[in-house]
This record gives C-alpha cells, sequence and structure tokens, in this order.
C-alpha cells in the first residue's frame, strides 16, 4: 500500500476493525518512511454484472457513479452519508442476486430512483429530472402530480373532527 503523503511503499498496520456489517475491513497505517497515518478499506471483489448503456456499449459495474449520483441528488437535504452507502451497497447486492452477465443501465437507474423516492422525494425528484432527461415543464410536472398522488395514497387519513377538534 503506497503512502498518500510520500508514496512510499513500506507501512505498517496499525488497527483493522470489521465495518459495513462485516464486509469491509478498515485498517488504520502507519508509514515507515514519513511517520504519518492514514487509513484504507479493504473489500471482497465481487463480481458484477457488465452495464448495457442505452447506446449499446457495454461497460464494467462502477459503484463510484451510483454514489455520485446519489450524492448530488441528495445535496443539502436530510439524507446522511450512511443512507447513501446503505443505498449503494443494497443496489450491489441486487445485481449480484441477479446472477446476470450483463444488465441494462436504465434497470440500475430505475432502481435508484425507487430508493430515493423512499428516501427523500425532493432527491429523487433532482435524481429523475436528469435521468430521464425530461424534454420539456410538461413531463417535469407531470412527473410531481404523480409524485403527489402517490404521496397522498401513502399518507394515513385524518381523523375527522367536530367542534373543539373533538373526533366525529
Amino acid at each position: 500500500m503506497r503512502c498518500p503523503f510520500c508514496q512510499d511503499t513500506e507501512n505498517k498496520v496499525i488497527d483493522s476493525r470489521e465495518s459495513h456489517e462485516g464486509s469491509v475491513i478498515r485498517r488504520r497505517r502507519e508509514c515507515l518512511q514519513c511517520k504519518r497515518r492514514f487509513t484504507t478499506y479493504e473489500r471482497v471483489e465481487e463480481l458484477y454484472p457488465l452495464i448495457v448503456k442505452k447506446d449499446g456499449r457495454r461497460e464494467a459495474f462502477d459503484r463510484e457513479k451510483i454514489v455520485n449520483g446519489l450524492k448530488k441528488a441528495c445535496e443539502k437535504r436530510p439524507v446522511s452519508a450512511d443512507q447513501v452507502e446503505q443505498t449503494v451497497e443494497d443496489i450491489e447486492r441486487l445485481l449480484q442476486g441477479m446472477g446476470e452477465k450483463e444488465v441494462a443501465s436504465s434497470v440500475i437507474g430505475e432502481e435508484v430512483m425507487r430508493r430515493l423516492r423512499v428516501l427523500d422525494e425532493v432527491a429523487y425528484v433532482r435524481f429523475a429530472s436528469v435521468y430521464r432527461s425530461f424534454r420539456d415543464i410538461a413531463e417535469f410536472m407531470n412527473e410531481l402530480q404523480e409524485l403527489a398522488d402517490q404521496s397522498k395514497e401513502g399518507r394515513p387519513n385524518k381523523p375527522q373532527t367536530g367542534k373543539g377538534g373533538q373526533p366525529l
């Protein structure tokens, strides 16, 4: 492991801990050359399907693309970094569980939107506006109306009250 400060390859592990439910090992290291400390993360290399883009190109799965998209959509929203990380891990598990060699990028995009809709509706609208590339304001308004209708359906009905706020 190369030191991020002096680029020397000689270092020692000071501490190791499991994190993310045992799927990642966090290692605290000290460079033997400059004596500075840094943290590395080790995870099992998992086999992911190739991602088939809209234009037919195929590329390797890149978790950072999902992380960056989620972070951008959730910017200045009450969504924690842990929630973003958990969402990405859930999507990774879903892809691995599919057992396919290739998966359309649209499958991933729709899954991100489905999870964002539950996590934060504003982040969902942000992501959807970029992902779906709305052609005009009418398409965008239709999506907002659909979201509003679904939110109304998901909310429990308020009990009707009479005078003085007493239930009927």
